[in-house]
């Protein structure tokens, strides 16, 4: 009866067991699917850095497949960028699971950006090896990199001036303070240079406001090209522009620096196929004794200057204390 009960329950149970491998077998080829779906690599290496399972996305990454990523070591994977990633991987051999971010070359010569996790697999104490998945963050990274342009870019505008690039009122009144105030403790001068163009009114109508945008541009360029690099040049608008000299020793300095600003902003200049001469005249005004704030200070260059327009172009005049 024994016997009987024994076969008969064979075959019932040989069909049980033929259905769970071929349920297994459709769960491991759904699993490996769905690992081959994700938009990351993901492999296991053993402890000797040999990749014992990966998945497809190695193909996009590295021009790999699954199957020739088998039998791999890291290192051949990595190449010149294994010794960067040498100081993880011991880590995480020694048991602690590392998190770290690193660039890697693809094989069209593009630059990704990865997040890569490294897993220790431990069995009875011992690492028998690692669990590798890394995910592609480039987008993230250029959004980033977009947004800290962004920043800079908004910073900015904020500060300068959106044609020439050189500074705006809101910073030269604070560059002015600074100024005015290592003046005071080093007992120097700060210089105040009110520059207006000649005729400019004369170039937009004559040639269009994007040569007269070319002539503001050139003649910032030589202003900055002409002065120290902790000096400060300021377009207040329009045609006219400011220039702030600090750390001053003499009236004489400041006159050997208005005639290389004059001579310099006057050379002529190739816009739109024309040679342009431009003209302009500048007002000057020193602190001390002059300008106790930096609204007094840029009020007296530019009386200043309007007084040297008066004279005619070209020329550059002294502020004096007004009569009371």
């Amino acid at each position: 009866m024994t016997e009987l009960l024994d076969r008969s329950e064979a075959p019932r149970l040989g069909a049980s067991s033929a259905a769970g491998c071929d349920t297994n077998h459709r769960g491991e080829n759904i699993l490996l699917e769905l690992v081959d779906h994700l938009d990351a690599m993901v492999a296991y290496w053993d402890n000797a850095q040999t990749c014992v399972f990966a998945n497809n996305a190695y193909l996009d990454w590295f021009g790999k497949t699954r199957e020739q990523m088998i039998g791999i070591t890291l290192e051949q994977l990595l190449g010149p960028i294994y010794p960067r990633n040498l100081p993880y991987l011991k880590a995480a051999y020694a048991g602690q699971r590392q998190v770290f971010e690193r660039e890697i070359p693809t094989p069209d010569g593009r630059l990704r950006y990865s997040l890569a996790t490294y897993t220790p697999r431990i069995v009875e104490g011992r690492v028998e090896g690692i669990f590798v998945h890394v995910a592609d963050v480039t987008p993230l990274k250029l959004m980033e990199r977009e947004l800290r342009e962004a920043k800079v870019r908004a910073e900015e505008l904020a500060t300068h001036d959106f044609l020439t690039g050189t500074l705006n009122r809101v910073l030269l009144k604070d560059r002015i303070q600074q100024a005015m105030a290592l003046s005071k403790r080093t007992r120097r001068f700060v210089a105040a240079i009110s520059l207006d163009l000649d005729a400019f009114k004369l170039v937009n109508d004559t040639y269009g406001h994007g040569a007269g945008d070319q002539l503001l541009v050139a003649v910032a360029n030589r202003l900055t090209n002409s002065v120290r690099e902790f000096d400060s040049v300021t377009r207040m608008g329009g045609d006219e522009f400011f220039v702030l000299i600090p750390e001053v020793d003499s009236k004489a300095q400041v006159e050997a620096m208005a005639e290389r600003l004059l001579q310099r902003v006057t050379a002529p200049v190739e816009i739109e196929g024309a040679t342009l001469t431009p003209a302009c005249c500048m007002g000057i005004a020193l602190h001390p004794p002059l300008g106790v704030t930096p609204e007094g200070l840029i009020g007296s260059s530019d009386r200043a200057l309007l007084e040297a327009k008066k004279l005619g172009p070209n020329r550059y005049l002294f502020a004096t204390r007004p009569r009371r």
